[in-house]
């Protein structure tokens, strides 16, 4: 099963360390990442997609993507 995820944050650390927490669990850059100013926050935001092959399992809409 391949599995997707896109990881989303503000422009600081805590961003980087999302993204470093995913790839040390197995999941790998997918593409180019994404920079934006949210207009509510105004602050901008980082984005990320990851993705992961995980073998001997099915995908399921309910399991949590981060815990695979």
């Amino acid at each position: 099963m391949k599995l997707y995820r896109f990881l989303t944050g503000p422009d600081d650390a805590s961003f980087c360390h999302k993204v470093t927490a995913a790839l040390n669990k197995g999941w790998s850059l997918e593409g180019s990442p994404t920079y934006a100013f949210n207009a509510a926050t105004g602050a901008m935001q980082c984005g990320q997609a990851v993705v992961k092959h995980v073998e001997g399992k099915d995908y399921d809409p309910e399991m949590k993507l981060s815990e695979q």
